[in-house]
C-alpha cells in the first residue's frame, strides 16, 4: 500500500554522522510538508475564486466568516501541535517507544476535542460578535449563516492536524501532501456541485460553499486515520488502541506546551489582520494593495514553515536521545537550509516586485496606483523574507527543545510592540502610510528572528539541554 509514496526511506535512524545526512533526513522530512502548507493554502484559494462568482457580497460575508473560524482554527491548531516535540522525543529515546509514542498521540487526539468544543458556541454567535465590531449587518446575518455549518469542521480539523504530526513524526509525511492533494480535488468538486447546482443538485450558493468545506475537513480527517491503521509502518503502533484510557500527566505535558505555541501563533497572525484594519484607515486601494503582497509573501513563508514544522522533529528526535551535538547540527542545518531559502526569495521580490504583483493583478491603467503600491510593499517584504524565515525555523528548533514560553513572550513583545507600534509611528505620526506600515511589520518580524536567535545560541548556558543518560 505505501512502497510508491515519497519518503519511503525511514526518518527514524541513528544519530547522523555530518550535516550531509542530517540535510537529507530534514528534506525528505520537510518537503512533503511544505507541498502540504502550499496545497493547503490551495484549498482556500478555491473556496475564494467558488465564493467570488456568487457577487462581492457573498464573498464579504465568507470572508468575514473564514476569518473568524481560520483564527479559531488556527490557534487550535498550534495548541495540539505540541504533539510533534513529544513524539519526536519518545522516538529519540528509542525506549518503550511504541507505547509512549501511542500515549502522546492519544491524549493530543483528546486535546484536540476538549479544546475545541468549548469554541463552537461562540462560532454559533458569529453575528453577535461580528456587530459588536462594527461589520455591515447584512454580511455579519450572511457570514453566521456561513459559520453556522463550518463550525461542525472545527473538531476534524485540528484532529487531522495531530494525525498530520504523528505520520510526519513517524516516518511518513508523504502522506500529508497526498492527504491534502486529494482534500483540494474534493473542495473544488465539492464547491462546484453546491455552489453552482451542478449534476442535478440545488445550488446552494454561500451554503454550499460550507457544506463543501465541512465535506473536505471529514475527507481529510478519514484519509488520516485511515492511513494510521492501513500503513505498514504506521499500524504497527496501534495509535488507536485504547483510546478511552487517560494519560493525565501526558495531557497536562501537552496543555503546557500547546498554550504558548498557540498564543504565538495567535500574536503573530493577529499583527498581520491588524495591518490590514491600518490600511483600511488609509483607503480601499491600500487594502487590496497590501492583501496582493501579503498572499504573494505568504506563499513564499510555506517554504520556511514547512523547515520548521521538520526542524521540530529532527531536534525533538535529539533532545530525546540526550544528544547535544545531534540537537546542534540539526538546528545549525534547519537554520542554514531556512534562511537561505528566504535570502534566495528576497533576492527574486527585489529584483522583480511588479512582476509578482502582475500576476494577481492585471497591468490596466485602473489597477495602475494598486500595482504601484504592491510593488512597493513587495520591496519591503523583500528585506524581511530573511528575518521571516530565520524566526519561523528558530521557533520550530526551540520547540524541538520543548521551549515554547519564552519564545511566546518574545513574540508578544516583537510583533505587537516592536511591529505594530513602529507600523503606527511610521504610518501615521511620520507619513509614509502603507509603506510605513510594511517597515513595521518587517520590524517585529526582525526583532523576533534576532531574539529567538539569541536565545537558541545560549540554549546550553540557559539550561534548555537535556541531561545525557546514564547507562
Amino acid at each position: 500500500m505505501d512502497s510508491h509514496l515519497p519518503s519511503a526511506r525511514p526518518l527514524i535512524e541513528r544519530p547522523p554522522a555530518d550535516w550531509r545526512r542530517e540535510l537529507g533526513a530534514l528534506v525528505r522530512l520537510s518537503t512533503p510538508l511544505i507541498g502540504a502548507n502550499l496545497l493547503q493554502m490551495a484549498i482556500y484559494s478555491s473556496d475564494v475564486i467558488f465564493v467570488a462568482r456568487l457577487g462581492p457580497d457573498a464573498l464579504a460575508a465568507a470572508t468575514l466568516g473564514v476569518y473568524f473560524y481560520s483564527v479559531v482554527a488556527f490557534a487550535l491548531i498550534g495548541l495540539v501541535s505540541s504533539a510533534a516535540p513529544v513524539i519526536a522525543a519518545e522516538l529519540g529515546r528509542r525506549r518503550h517507544a511504541v507505547r509512549e509514542v501511542r500515549r502522546s498521540f492519544r491524549m493530543a487526539l483528546w486535546l484536540s476535542a476538549a479544546a475545541s468544543l468549548p469554541f463552537l458556541l461562540p462560532l454559533a454567535y458569529t453575528e453577535t460578535i461580528l456587530g459588536w465590531m462594527r461589520q455591515d449587518p447584512v454580511a455579519a446575518a450572511s457570514a453566521a449563516r456561513y459559520t453556522d455549518i463550518l463550525l461542525f469542521a472545527l473538531v476534524p480539523t485540528v484532529a487531522s492536524g495531530v494525525m498530520r504530526i504523528a505520520v510526519s513524526a513517524l516516518g511518513r509525511p508523504g502522506w500529508a501532501m497526498t492527504i491534502t492533494a486529494a482534500a483540494l480535488a474534493v473542495n473544488i468538486v465539492g464547491n462546484w456541485i453546491l455552489v453552482f447546482g451542478e449534476l442535478g443538485a440545488p445550488a446552494l450558493g454561500l451554503t454550499g460553499a460550507a457544506i463543501a468545506s465541512l465535506i473536505t475537513a471529514l475527507f481529510m480527517l478519514a484519509g488520516y486515520a485511515t492511513i494510521l491503521m492501513r500503513d505498514r509502518r504506521l499500524r504497527r503502533y496501534r495509535l488507536f488502541g485504547k483510546w478511552w484510557r487517560p494519560e493525565w500527566p501526558r495531557f497536562v505535558d501537552l496543555v503546557r506546551l500547546g498554550v504558548p505555541i498557540a498564543l504565538t501563533m495567535t500574536f503573530e497572525g493577529a499583527v498581520f489582520s491588524a495591518a490590514a484594519f491600518l490600511m483600511g484607515l488609509i483607503g480601499v486601494t491600500e487594502v487590496a494593495a497590501h492583501a496582493v503582497a501579503l498572499q504573494i509573501a505568504a506563499i513564499a513563508f510555506q517554504i520556511p514553515f514547512g523547515i520548521a514544522q521538520g526542524a521540530t522533529i529532527r531536534v525533538g528526535m535529539a533532545y530525546g536521545a540526550a544528544d547535544g551535538d545531534w540537537i546542534a547540527l540539526a538546528g545549525r542545518v534547519a537554520l542554514a537550509l531556512g534562511i537561505g531559502f528566504m535570502g534566495l526569495t528576497a533576492a527574486l521580490l527585489w529584483a522583480a516586485p511588479h512582476f509578482f504583483v502582475t500576476l494577481y493583478l492585471d497591468d490596466t491603467p485602473g489597477n495602475a496606483r494598486a500595482i504601484a503600491l504592491a510593488t512597493r510593499y513587495l520591496t519591503v517584504a523583500a528585506a524581511f523574507q530573511i528575518f521571516d524565515g530565520a524566526q519561523t525555523v528558530a521557533a520550530g528548533v526551540l520547540r524541538g527543545l520543548q521551549d515554547t514560553r519564552i519564545p511566546m513572550i518574545i513574540a508578544a513583545i516583537g510583533y505587537w510592540i516592536a511591529g505594530f507600534g513602529t507600523a503606527v509611528l511610521l504610518g501615521f505620526r511620520l507619513g509614509l502610510a502603507g509603506v510605513g506600515i510594511w517597515i513595521g511589520l518587517a520590524t517585529g518580524l526582525a526583532v523576533v528572528a534576532v531574539l529567538l536567535l539569541l536565545r537558541w545560541s545560549m540554549r546550553r548556558r540557559i539550561g534548555l539541554l537535556p541531561q545525557p543518560s546514564r547507562g
